[in-house]
């Protein structure tokens, strides 16, 4: 003989539309974006529906852990009337609980995949199905201002790549510098007659870059 629950909601194993609409809310609350469309967190609430539905133990878990929510309210209050401080700290009460952890680890790993959602982001995906970032503007840094240098007083100045490099025994010195041409210094002993060491073949001071 089957005996009936004293609460009769506890025998929901099926989420009511009422059980949709809190999900839906635990959702926007917990993952607050104000950009977000709408769409976005009810795709996120029919997918954790979804998920629920591929298992008896989870279906039955979230079913009930939403109908708790509003039996944690007093004075005849409801979850989805509360204000935004007041609905997070319901969901900060239940957050051990497994029908929360059930939905904020089925939010983490589909909401952000959303493709809706990559576009809010400014993330256009991945690359291979559109032909790699080469020519997508992978290099595109406007964002970024140019590199300038200071020397001694002197005004900033924009810098280029350097063709080559002198290495010297204190370090690696930039051709044109002293170090660089100098011809008595070591780095000029060790590079030997040519143009890396400042010095072409006739003895003439070479300015770097130049062909001669």
């Amino acid at each position: 003989m089957a005996f009936p629950a004293k609460y009769p909601s506890l025998n929901e194993t099926t989420l009511s539309d009422g059980a949709k609409a809190i999900l839906e809310r635990i959702i926007r609350v917990a993952f607050p974006h104000r950009n977000f469309p709408d769409g976005a967190y009810q795709r996120m609430r029919d997918k954790i529906v979804a998920e629920a539905e591929s298992s008896t133990w989870f279906r039955v878990v979230l079913t009930q852990g939403l109908l708790t929510l509003d039996a944690k309210l007093a004075d005849g209050e409801h979850f989805l009337e509360l204000p935004q401080d007041r609905a997070l700290a319901v969901l900060r009460s239940v957050q051990d609980l497994e029908f929360f952890g059930f939905i904020r680890r089925t939010t983490v790993l589909n909401l952000y995949a959303d493709p809706v959602v990559l576009q809010v982001l400014g993330y256009e995906g991945e690359s291979f199905s559109q032909g790699g970032y080469l020519h997508r503007g992978f290099d595109d840094l406007d964002w970024l201002p140019k590199a300038r240098i200071e020397e001694a007083g002197e005004p900033l100045v924009e810098t280029g790549p350097l063709p080559y490099q002198v290495r010297t025994e204190s370090g690696t010195t930039a051709p044109g510098t002293p170090a660089a041409i100098s011809g008595g210094s070591s780095a000029a002993a060790a590079a030997g007659p040519g143009p890396q060491s400042g010095v072409a073949a006739d003895g003439r001071t070479q300015q770097p870059g130049a062909v001669q």
